[in-house]
């Protein structure tokens, strides 16, 4: 029998639904290009140091000045069609008079770019275009993820009680999420108003760092990915005793919230230092980007642990005839 992948299009899917399979899958595609394009140009700024010899260190802001006008160029289709879902769902969650996970994502992504297109135009400052481009790659991973593990279901009963957990649990992570972006979002200024007054040359800088570090993504990928490999355990053992699938659901309730406070805590571990200057804007991308991973692998973990106890009983069932 064939391995089971929710990366593989069922063949019973809409036409409707296969459009946007192929429109994730793209935007999915040229945000991580992006992403890793805008990383690369933005090497040169991560050397940047005060101690460098003049005439080096005016040919390197020459070449920085460049760079960050090509990752504008880069960045920008990333932010206004890669990340299309974020601003829809945004829009959609204000017209209905709540918050969701849209809403503080978007905040947390037009943090980064704005100022890093003044910073690029007026030729001062830094800029931050890798952590936007991050940003969206990051969550559009999980959503594409989402998105087929919830198409490559049926409508069994067992998958309904995912869904089920997944809309309960949903809420709860949005609220928290947006609850910390504001708190995350009034330390940053506060701590920037701050130094602006002891260390103005660094007031940008630390204030910068704590709004990369305010974007949720691990946090939005805490119940999706979570979620996602319920389905595929699932999806890949179909038959399965009621007990087994209550057993499932709690393991996946355990991993999610394992997801949800994990990545909170990651932050609140890294934001003290970012406002005490100990954490450079990038370096809290770098950390954005670990506990998104941490997430993804735990989620992983749940899914790899149930097909192996079953993969385990399959190999100990004798062979007749």
């Amino acid at each position: 029998m064939r391995a089971y992948s929710i990366f593989s299009t069922p063949q019973g899917l809409s036409d409707d639904d296969r459009l946007a399979r192929r429109r994730l899958l793209a935007r999915l595609g040229l945000g991580w290009l992006g992403m890793m394009q805008v990383m690369m140009f933005a090497f040169p700024g991560y050397l940047r140091s005060e101690s460098m010899a003049p005439d080096n260190l005016a040919l390197l802001d020459d070449a920085i000045f460049m760079m960050n006008w090509i990752s504008l160029v880069i960045t920008a289709p990333v932010i206004l069609y890669c990340a299309i879902p974020v601003w829809q769902g945004a829009l959609t969650q204000l017209r209905r008079g709540r918050v969701g996970m849209d809403v503080p994502v978007a905040l947390s992504i037009v943090a980064a770019f704005i100022p890093s297109v003044y910073s690029t135009w007026t030729g001062r400052g830094e800029v931050y275009f890798d952590s936007a481009t991050m940003f969206v790659a990051f969550l559009l991973t999980a959503r594409y993820l989402e998105l087929c593990a919830r198409q490559s279901v049926d409508a069994g009963a067992n998958h309904q009680l995912v869904e089920q957990f997944r809309s309960s649990i949903s809420g709860h992570a949005n609220t928290l999420a947006f609850w910390f972006v504001v708190i995350q979002l009034a330390l940053a200024f506060i701590a920037g108003a701050t130094w602006y007054m002891h260390a103005p040359d660094r007031a940008i800088g630390i204030m910068v760092a704590l709004l990369v570090m305010s974007c949720p993504c691990a946090m939005a990928m805490a119940v999706p990915t979570a979620t996602a490999a319920a389905h595929a355990c699932l999806s890949s053992q179909p038959l399965r005793a009621e007990a087994d699938v209550q057993r499932l659901i709690q393991s996946t309730d355990k991993v999610a919230r394992q997801n949800l406070y994990g990545s909170i805590a990651w932050h609140l571990l890294m934001t003290p230092l970012a406002a005490l200057g100990f954490v450079q804007p990038w370096l809290a991308a770098i950390s954005m980007l670990l506990s998104s991973l941490a997430v993804a692998a735990n989620s992983w973990r749940l899914y790899r642990r149930h097909t192996h106890f079953m993969d385990s009983n399959w190999q100990g069932v004798p062979v007749q005839g």
